[in-house]
């Protein structure tokens, strides 16, 4: 796995983006002894991001500020990990704007954990399997995110391949006005049955390699499906509503995302953007904070278009 900027020098301050991640499916397996789940996703990076403000510290230690979210977040376990393998770069204070929903499936601590390791070699050495045991011990949504771009995820979602690029398309976002624990939405899945044994998800990880294979590929709808959704609607009935207001602005696919309680819908084709426009001018009312975004094609630097 690259990661971007490894063995560049960087200048302080520097402004990094934290994309969002979406799941264009989720197929969920049953509990591990370590408590998390088996799965099989499909992950891609989106125009929604976060943005991490890094200059020297003044105090002497590493400091993290994100008014919005109080308390430990990852970006502070990303800097002590990077510490304890002896990361040596001058003691840094990350300043983060939160523009990705809390607690919404869309891997807003992931993103602006895996955005402060992308940038870490540009200020001191570290190996890139360093970064990548770290990341992964973080989260699951992390090692995806050091190289963001549609991504294939399997074990706790942690192991992964990337993928070439998709066909044209869109995303739809529908925030939610409440949050979900992604710990909650599991138990929920739980209550209601055994999830797919190793073999079904086997079968379901062939079937996506086989679809997502070559520049261009599209997701069929058998596949574009979230095995968290039915334990989300448990949780937040009222979910039902945003699902069927992305399917009336004319998504092709309406799914909640990850662990909820952020819907999407999701737009193929030539005409996915204006179209995925249209319909966050669309559910406005109802949900003010509906935006459409562009998935992020990898390889695309800070500032540059997507095409």
């Amino acid at each position: 796995m690259s990661i971007a900027g490894a063995g560049a020098g960087a200048a302080l301050p520097t402004r990094l983006a934290a994309y969002a991640k979406v799941n264009l499916c989720l197929f969920v397996g049953e509990p591990r002894e370590d408590g998390r789940h088996e799965l099989v996703t499909v992950f891609e990076s989106v125009d929604l991001a976060d943005e991490l403000l890094i200059v020297e510290s003044g105090s002497g230690r590493d400091e993290v500020v994100c008014p919005r979210v109080p308390g430990p977040n990852l970006v502070e376990s990303a800097l002590a990990g990077l510490r304890e393998v002896g990361w040596a770069a001058a003691p840094l204070r990350v300043e983060i704007a939160k523009r990705i929903p809390i607690a919404a499936g869309l891997g807003g601590g992931s993103a602006d954990a895996a955005a402060l390791l992308r940038f870490a070699p540009r200020l001191a050495p570290v190996s890139p399997g360093a970064l990548t045991a770290l990341a992964a011990r973080l989260g699951s949504d992390v090692p995806s995110q050091l190289d963001p771009g549609p991504t294939a995820g399997t074990g706790a979602g942690d192991l992964i391949r990337l993928l070439a690029d998709p066909g044209e398309h869109a995303f739809l976002i529908i925030p939610q006005a409440f949050g979900l624990s992604t710990a909650d939405v599991y138990r929920a899945f739980d209550t209601r049955g055994r999830g797919r044994s190793r073999t079904e998800l086997l079968a379901v990880d062939v079937a996506i390699e086989t679809a997502a294979t070559g520049p261009g590929w599209t997701l069929p709808p058998a596949l574009t499906v979230n095995e968290l959704q039915a334990a989300a609607l448990t949780l937040r009935p009222e979910l039902a509503r945003a699902l069927t207001a992305a399917r009336q602005a004319g998504s092709e696919r309406a799914i909640v995302c990850g662990s909820g309680p952020t819907v999407i819908g999701l737009f193929w084709g030539p005409d996915a953007w204006p179209r995925a426009q249209a319909g966050a001018a669309e559910v406005a009312e109802p949900y003010p904070g509906a935006v459409a975004v562009r998935p992020r094609r990898r390889g695309v630097g800070p500032g540059a278009a997507n095409r």
